[in-house]
C-alpha cells in the first residue's frame, strides 16, 4: 500500500490582499509615478492594502517584546522594542511575512519602485520583524544601516505594515520623512491599522518618529517591518566615505531636545572605530578606555 504524503494547504496570493489591490502588477503600474516622484525621496503609503482578517490574526499573535530573546533599544536616539528573526512570529504572521518575501510581491515592488537591480528579500529579518513603541518611546530621525551583515547586500527598500486600530492623531507616532538638510518634515504618515508605508532607502533618506509617543498607557505603536536588498546601488545614493555604516542618526536643526544626540553619537562612533581597528582580544580593554 502506497502511503499518501501529507499536504499543506496554503492561501492563494490574493487571500492576503484587499480586493482593490489584488492585481499587484496593475497597482504597481498605476502608482509607480507617484512613488518614484515622492518627496523628499521616493515613497508611498497605501491605506487598507491587505485583507484585514489577516492583520487581525497577526495582531492577536503579537508577542510581548520584553522577553530576553527580543531587542530593547534605550538610548538618546531611540526607545523601542523589536523581535529577533522570525522566531517570535505566530503561524499567520510567518505565512504573511513569507508572502511579502515571495516572487509576486517582489515583482510588484520592482515595478512600483523602478529599482533597476534585482530586489532580494531578507529571510533573516535583520533589523526587521515586529516593532513596538510604548508611551514615551521614540526613534530619532536617521538613515538606515546600508549593508546586510550576513550577505553584504545593499539595503534599498523598506516596507512597513502598521497594526494600530483606532489610532488617534494626538497619540503621535507619525512616520516622518525629512529633507536632506534636516530643516523640515516634508511628510507625515499616521500609523493606522492596515496602512502600508514604503520608501527607497539611501544614505540620505532621513526618517523616523522623533517625538515621544503620547498614547494612553494601555496602548502601543505596533508594526511589521520588511527590508529588501540588491547587489550594488547607484552612486547618488551613497554618502561617500561612509560606504558601509550602521544607522546614521541626525539631529533636527534648531531642536534643543535633539542636541543631546551629538554627544552620544560621538561616543558611539569612537566605540565603533575601536571595534573596527583593534584585534578582538584588545577590544574589551579599549572599551573601558573609551568610557
Amino acid at each position: 500500500m502506497t502511503a499518501t504524503p501529507n499536504t499543506i494547504s496554503l492561501p492563494d496570493t490574493k487571500y492576503y490582499l484587499n480586493e482593490r489591490y489584488r492585481d499587484l502588477q496593475a497597482i504597481a503600474r498605476e502608482y509607480k509615478q507617484a512613488y518614484q516622484q515622492g518627496d523628499p525621496f521616493p515613497n508611498i503609503a497605501f491605506e487598507n492594502f491587505f485583507n484585514p482578517d489577516v492583520l487581525d490574526a497577526i495582531l492577536d499573535e503579537f508577542p510581548n517584546l520584553e522577553s530576553k530573546e527580543d531587542i530593547r533599544y534605550q538610548t538618546p536616539n531611540e526607545i523601542k522594542l523589536a523581535s529577533r528573526g522570525e522566531r517570535r512570529f505566530g503561524p499567520v504572521a510567518k505565512a504573511f511575512a513569507h508572502f511579502l518575501n515571495s516572487e509576486p510581491f517582489l515583482l510588484f515592488l520592482q515595478e512600483l519602485t523602478g529599482i533597476d537591480e534585482t530586489l532580494m528579500p531578507d529571510p533573516y529579518f535583520e533589523g526587521g520583524g515586529f516593532h513596538q513603541t510604548k508611551p514615551g518611546g521614540f526613534l530619532k530621525i536617521h538613515a538606515d544601516f546600508n549593508k546586510h551583515r550576513q550577505t553584504g547586500l545593499d539595503r534599498r527598500l523598506n516596507v512597513l505594515v502598521y497594526l494600530n486600530k483606532d489610532w488617534m492623531d494626538d497619540y503621535g507616532g507619525h512616520f516622518e520623512l525629512w529633507d536632506r538638510d534636516m530643516t523640515r518634515c516634508v511628510k507625515k504618515i499616521l500609523p493606522a491599522f492596515n496602512t502600508m508605508a514604503m520608501f527607497t532607502t539611501s544614505d540620505f533618506s532621513y526618517h523616523g518618529l522623533p517625538n515621544p509617543l503620547t498614547c494612553p498607557p494601555d496602548r502601543s505603536r505596533k508594526s511589521l517591518a520588511l527590508y529588501y536588498y540588491t547587489n550594488g546601488r547607484p552612486a547618488h545614493e551613497i554618502n561617500h566615505g561612509l560606504e558601509d555604516h550602521t544607522t546614521l542618526f541626525k539631529a533636527r536643526k534648531g531642536d534643543e531636545v535633539d542636541a543631546q544626540m551629538k554627544k552620544f553619537n560621538t561616543k558611539q562612533a569612537m566605540k565603533d572605530l575601536v571595534k573596527d581597528l583593534l584585534p578582538p582580544i584588545l577590544t574589551k580593554t579599549a572599551k573601558k578606555v573609551v568610557k
